[in-house]
């Protein structure tokens, strides 16, 4: 298997997310990270691996390269895939799937580059044994992700397995839900210190609160996954992982902050609950059936974070409307609190009427997205300000 004690990994993230995946893979002990386009690469050993799929908030997943090499097509990269020895990585009565990402002009789809490198895998072990792997898409033993850019090509041993993102706590989820990933990034990039109010009065499917609460109850996010892909590789370790659970389940921490949810609709609001109760976050989260502007919170002050509907998923008869309605009402509401919006409509968001002191773009699966931050002071700003601010 991998036979080196200090290794290469990469860490898959959405666009954008790299610098808070480069910060969350020093915390848990990794050396050399560095930043590239949607992946941070980092080094480190078995216990760094096995840390990396328990405590990584804003990844997607974790690859170990084995192999790198340029290809003209796809003929060269079959070769080239039965160069490795993949009797390190797995027997030949277990089982494998490929997943690929491809940006070039000398190879086919997607999916013909994964038939043709797992033919090249089960036609090297038919050649020596005279008998092939299976393929199993759901839970091989041996995820292989490969990453073609141009005549570059890289072979990673995925050792996530199923996407980071999911959690294992969201079973319900409305229309247009917001990623686990997507969603514990906005509550980082907010600086919510995890002990003052936080509420999200439009929580949908509840994800928002739950990412919340597991990072003020410091539960790590992948604390509910039964299976890694790493558990089935020959190397695997369960001794130095069950440490490293214990380790994080002795580490976990009462909730310090209130936690405050709300959504218009009911039926939404029990899907909510069903995911808070899987992430065993019920006494830590306070979530109720109410409209918008009925959110009446207490004065002390917190962090809001609003993803409301953008009109593109979501209709809604007049979203011009909507947004003014939510401008009003933090105003009215919401004094003394640091409120943070995402939103893909940008005329929708000039309706709110306040000046936002901070805009960063997020992506919320294929939609680009503006994070707005509203510091609710009491009084008023400069009308000029707020103006050139919104018009920007």
């Amino acid at each position: 298997m991998i036979k080196e004690k200090i290794f290469n990994m990469m860490a898959k993230t959405q666009q954008g997310l790299e610098p808070l995946l480069a910060a969350e893979l020093k915390e848990i002990g990794a050396h050399n990270i560095e930043e590239h386009n949607r992946v941070v690469s980092f080094e480190g050993d078995l216990k760094t691996l096995y840390k990396a799929n328990l405590y990584l908030r804003t990844a997607l997943k974790v690859l170990v390269p084995i192999a790198k090499f340029k290809a003209n097509g796809d003929h060269e990269l079959y070769e080239e895939v039965r160069r490795i020895d993949w009797e390190n990585y797995m027997d030949v009565d277990g089982t494998l799937a490929v997943d690929s990402s491809v940006r070039s002009e000398f190879f086919s789809e997607n999916q013909f580059v994964n038939l043709k490198t797992k033919d090249a895998i089960v036609d090297e072990f038919r050649d020596k044994y005279g008998k092939r792997p299976s393929v199993d898409t759901e839970f091989p033993d041996l995820r292989i992700n490969l990453h073609i850019f141009q005549k570059e090509c890289t072979i990673s041993l995925d050792s996530s397995g199923e996407s980071l993102h999911k959690r294992g706590y969201r079973m319900e989820a409305n229309m247009a839900p917001l990623n686990e990933v997507t969603a514990a990034a906005m509550i980082i990039l907010s600086g919510w210190d995890k002990k003052s109010t936080f509420i999200d009065p439009m929580c949908g499917s509840g994800t928002l609160l739950i990412e919340a609460g597991l990072m003020a109850r410091n539960i790590p996010p992948g604390m509910f996954k039964e299976q890694f892909g790493f558990m089935k590789w020959k190397n695997y370790d369960a001794d130095l992982w069950h440490k490293i659970k214990d380790e994080a389940k002795a580490n976990i921490k009462e909730c310090e902050a209130k936690i405050i949810g709300g959504d218009a609709v009911f039926r939404v609001i029990e899907k909510a609950r069903n995911n808070i109760t899987r992430a065993g976050l019920d006494e830590d989260i306070i979530i109720t059936n109410k409209r918008f502007e009925e959110h009446k919170p207490s004065g002390e002050g917190g962090t809001v974070i609003i993803n409301p509907p953008y009109g593109e998923r979501l209709e809604l008869e007049d979203i011009a409307a909507f947004y003014k309605l939510m401008g009003d009402t933090l105003k009215q509401n919401f004094t003394g609190y640091d409120v943070w919006i995402i939103s893909s409509n940008k005329e929708a968001m000039k309706k709110i009427g306040l000046a936002a002191s901070k805009r960063l773009t997020i992506w919320n699966g294929p939609l680009e997205c503006k994070y707005h931050k509203f510091e609710m002071y009491r009084g008023t700003k400069d009308p000029r300000k707020m103006e050139q601010n919104l018009n920007e």
